[in-house]
């Protein structure tokens, strides 16, 4: 917008929701305005940043509680968060939308119900919606992170065939029925800072209410892989084996499907 404003532009066409969608924008020496309300132009802009307005002025979209969660910019238009720094999904060679649609994709989503055991921004459950779902079950349970969700453009929205709580699923799984899930996706975070959340006692509840030959996505990374030697997707895929899965590393993570 300056840049327009420097070439004696005063109206053009840009995207104000990370590439979402695209909005006509006139700009002034003191400030710029869309759909009849003005805004001032920012001092300066804060690097690895995303900005919303609060009905006064331009803030970070980042909250500190008991730990830093921060809305990061991809190359992409939809945002990755940060937890400490530690960045959440990938987005080095893709966009964390492509990405999660991919993985989505080997439940197969059509016309299932879902558990979507660790929401995050809501990628998952949005690429599950996209793909015919009939219901997305989904917790997450850091209030800042949902939050940003509620920032971020690119984050489904609750109601419909989308369930969303505020809740930690490893105290939640207990209370859903047997056999309740025809596939379930699982993206915690990772080992180090969650570990309750790759213990075998969870993934027996998971084969609890996900039904026969059900699907399973399991996100892993490879963390630790290059410092410690640490092969954490073959030791996900041996828990969920005892478990009562048929599991195998699939990409960055294990798929696994119930006997």
């Amino acid at each position: 917008m300056r840049t327009a404003l420097r070439a004696g532009v005063s109206l053009l066409e840009c995207s104000l929701d990370l590439d979402r969608s695209s909005t006509a924008v006139e700009v002034a020496p003191e400030g710029w305005s869309y759909a009849g309300s003005e805004f001032p132009w920012l001092e300066g802009c804060k690097e690895r940043s995303i900005y919303y307005w609060n009905g006064s002025s331009f803030q970070v979209a980042a909250r500190y509680s008991t730990a830093l969660i921060k809305l990061v910019p991809t190359d992409w238009g939809p945002p990755t968060f940060e937890i400490d720094g530690i960045k959440m999904l990938p987005t080095a060679k893709v966009s964390p939308y492509a990405d999660a649609e991919r993985k989505v994709g080997w439940v197969q989503p059509r016309g299932k119900t879902i558990l979507d055991t660790c929401g995050g921004l809501g990628y998952f459950a949005a690429c599950c919606l996209m793909g015919g779902a009939a219901a997305v079950v989904s917790y997450e349970k850091n209030p800042d992170v949902l939050w940003l969700r509620d920032l971020n453009p690119w984050s489904p929205s609750p109601g419909g065939a989308l369930q969303l709580t505020r809740g930690d699923i490893a105290e939640q799984i207990l209370t859903l029925p047997e056999s309740s899930m025809d596939a379930i996706l699982h993206d915690p975070p990772r080992f180090g800072i969650a570990g309750e959340l790759y213990s075998q006692e969870l993934y027996g509840q998971l084969a609890r209410v996900l039904r026969r030959k059900g699907r399973l996505f399991h996100y892993t990374g490879t963390p630790n892989k290059l410092t410690s030697g640490r092969d954490v997707p073959s030791e996900v895929a041996t828990r969920l084996r005892r478990a009562g899965f048929v599991a195998e590393v699939q990409g960055d993570g294990v798929l696994a499907t119930k006997k």
